[in-house]
């Protein structure tokens, strides 16, 4: 039955399927075709678009860490009360501060210059060092002023530390920013340590008890490296008074970190009024220094926070006063900058903070996509077309030359020569394989062979 069913050699039939399956097999090759030089085209975009990713995320780190580090000071002092409030508020943008206690500004300075210490930010009280020079430390602004007070047991009123010649003197703790003020205010009143003045470096309460006891005549005492109730003890204290700097404007114009606070008679405590006479100090402002790697979010999270915490202002600060864009030994960072002149971007200003910086980090991975697509996109067809047509042009640089040797009158052994490498150009075109959209090019160029083999022919 199936030798029956056999159509004769060379009948219609097998005409007929030879005609359907050599198209399809050809279809089938120049799908191949297209798909793999649409790759090659395609291709090295694709790659570019990758590396772009690649970098802009190896540059610009978009991923803010969860955990921060914060060098404070010594424990009571207003720089780790202040400290505790930034924990709580940056809690609740999903962001852990830990808090390294320290005794003072110098410390969270050598901390914040030794990578192995972790630290990211740090309190630091102006005048702590003058002329640094740290190009890997910058400022986030001030955030509030640190007050001066000086307290001393006299029969007569001392309007000047000139007074303090000869006396003894706590100056706090070392390391801290009482201690350094107090060397460089004292020796400026040409004040140093030696025979006739005692200077003492003390501790939490201890210059203040031993002023109450007499064991020294005077103390120099900052919210940096002193709590509060202290200050408030020694301002109610029976024969302890407040120096007041008559020439605090003069201090101001010698250090620029120095700001000139007014203190009114019982702000402090309406009903007992303390401090009982008006005083004139000085402060330096405290700074949020951190390290140049500090991520551009959390720089803007920082001063958000404190703005929350020190915005408001107190019976030393006017509301709004801080934080604001001043800084001192240290450079302000562009981030900061960026933010006191224009506030939060749009994402984190309307989201909360994790979704705006999930979001940051898509634009940023989309913005190099987008620059290298568009021109991209324009010229991959036409390297496609190029990378088609040259298949069948380069052809015709053969064909060209060919037929200029034939227009020369060769010999009968050179035509013979002309007709063989024509026949190799024909059976090279023949197996060129192009895309469907092309192959009217290649029927033309058959027809350019033609046209040459006609002329070898007139040539013989």
């Amino acid at each position: 039955m199936a030798q029956q069913e056999d159509a004769p050699k060379g009948s219609g039939l097998n005409i007929v399927r030879k005609v359907t399956v050599v198209p399809t097999r050809l279809i089938a090759r120049v799908s191949a075709i297209s798909w793999r030089d649409a790759l090659v085209t395609v291709g090295p975009l694709a790659l570019a678009c990758l590396a772009a990713i690649g970098l802009t995320i190896w540059l610009l780190n978009p991923a803010p860490p969860s955990t921060i580090t914060i060098s404070s000071g010594p424990e009571g002092s207003s720089l780790q009360r202040n400290a505790e409030k930034y924990q709580k508020i940056l809690a609740r943008s999903g962001v852990k501060l830990v808090i390294q206690p320290s005794r003072g500004s110098l410390e969270n300075l050598q901390r914040l210059r030794d990578a192995k210490s972790h630290v990211d930010v740090a309190f630091v009280v102006g005048g702590t060092e003058e002329g640094a020079t740290d190009t890997h430390l910058m400022s986030l602004g001030s955030i509030a002023h640190q007050s001066l007070f000086v307290f001393y047991r006299s029969n007569e009123k001392i309007t000047n530390l000139a007074g303090l010649a000869g006396k003894r003197v706590s100056i706090g703790p070392e390391g801290s920013a009482a201690h350094e003020l107090a060397l460089t205010l004292l020796k400026a009143n040409g004040i140093e340590p030696g025979h006739e003045t005692k200077l003492f470096p003390m501790e939490g309460e201890a210059p203040h008890k031993a002023l109450l006891d007499g064991r020294v005549d005077a103390v120099f005492l900052m919210g940096d490296s002193a709590p509060a109730a202290v200050i408030r003890e020694l301002l109610d204290a029976p024969g302890v008074r407040l120096l007041n700097f008559d020439d605090a404007d003069a201090y101001t114009r010698h250090y620029a970190y120095l700001s000139k606070i007014h203190l009114p008679r019982g702000v402090l405590d309406l009903a007992r009024t303390i401090p009982q006479t008006d005083a004139d100090l000085i402060a330096p402002t405290v700074e949020l220094v951190a390290r140049d790697t500090l991520h551009p979010a959390l720089s803007d999270l920082l001063i958000e926070t404190a703005k929350e915490v020190h915005g408001k202002g107190n019976i030393l600060t006017q509301p709004g006063e801080f934080p604001a864009p001043v800084a001192h030994e240290f450079r302000l960072s562009d981030d900061a900058a960026r933010y006191y002149r224009s506030g939060k971007s749009t994402l984190y200003r309307s989201l909360p903070f994790w979704v705006a910086s999930l979001l940051d980090r898509i634009l940023i991975v989309i913005v190099p996509i987008v620059v290298l697509l568009v021109p991209g996109l324009r010229f991959v067809p036409w390297m496609y077309n190029w990378r088609i047509k040259s298949r069948i042009y380069k052809w015709y640089g053969a064909l060209i030359a060919l037929e200029r040797s034939v227009m020369s009158d060769p010999t009968p052994e050179a035509v013979g020569e002309l007709r063989a490498r024509l026949d190799e150009i024909e059976q090279a075109v023949n197996a060129l394989n192009v895309p469907l959209a092309f192959v009217d090019q290649l029927y033309v160029l058959r027809q350019h062979i033609g046209f040459v083999r006609e002329r070898v022919g007139i040539a013989t």
